[in-house]
């Protein structure tokens, strides 16, 4: 047995401990900034890190939205009753903003009319887009799993792609230019930092869409 480690049993361990344990060593986290919309036509706005892109052909991406005093979170409800919503890339110049829209807002305030953040309408879902996020997918949502009892994950397939000219050539994003923001754990937030180049191994996926 190694010297120097500290082995905590994972079987009953309680909630809080093995959150916090997670979001310091899953790190960093892509940040989710989802725009939804409720029942009553109100959007919400809210950023989330438990998520990744899942699938490239139909492309998804899947979002893990733990629940709040035993019920969903607003954009988990939206997402559960209008099966749409849009996910919005975060970036050093909007993380104030986005930080600020993962307060406990009344489900009936909008985060996006309370701090004053611009809306686009999207062209395939009620959703709209945040028009200071360089990158906007808009996804309709393919299915639900539940996880435990606390978690639920939300895979959404992406219906079309916004993409700023600033990040994107044509061809490819430029993840530099983006300047994407990522979550560690507790209140701490990263930048990319140091790049490193490495040849690519394997060959790029390649094919006709998968629902072609």
């Amino acid at each position: 047995m190694p010297e120097g480690f500290t082995t905590l049993p994972a079987s009953g361990m309680d909630t809080a401990t093995a959150y916090r344990l997670l979001c310091g060593i899953v790190v960093p986290r892509p940040i989710a900034w989802i725009s939804s919309v409720s029942v009553d036509g109100v959007v919400n706005l809210a950023p989330f890190s438990s998520y990744n892109y899942v699938a490239h052909s139909p492309p998804m991406l899947a979002v893990n939205i733990g629940s709040r005093s035993g019920g969903l979170k607003d954009t988990a409800r939206n997402i559960e009753a209008s099966g749409e919503f849009v996910v919005n890339v975060a970036t050093e110049a909007n993380m104030e903003l986005m930080h600020q829209t993962s307060a406990e807002f009344a489900p009936q305030e909008s985060e996006a009319q309370a701090l004053g953040i611009a809306l686009l309408p999207s062209t395939h879902v009620k959703p709209p887009r945040i028009a200071i996020s360089p990158v906007q997918m808009e996804c309709r949502l393919q299915q639900v799993v539940r996880l435990g009892a606390l978690n639920t994950l939300y895979i959404g397939e992406v219906l079309a792609f916004h993409l700023s000219n600033q990040v994107f050539d044509g061809k490819q994003i430029d993840s530099i230019k983006m300047r994407p923001v990522a979550r560690l754990g507790g209140p701490y937030y990263a930048a990319l930092g140091d790049t490193f180049l490495r040849p690519i191994l394997q060959t790029p996926p390649v094919g006709k869409p998968a629902n072609a």
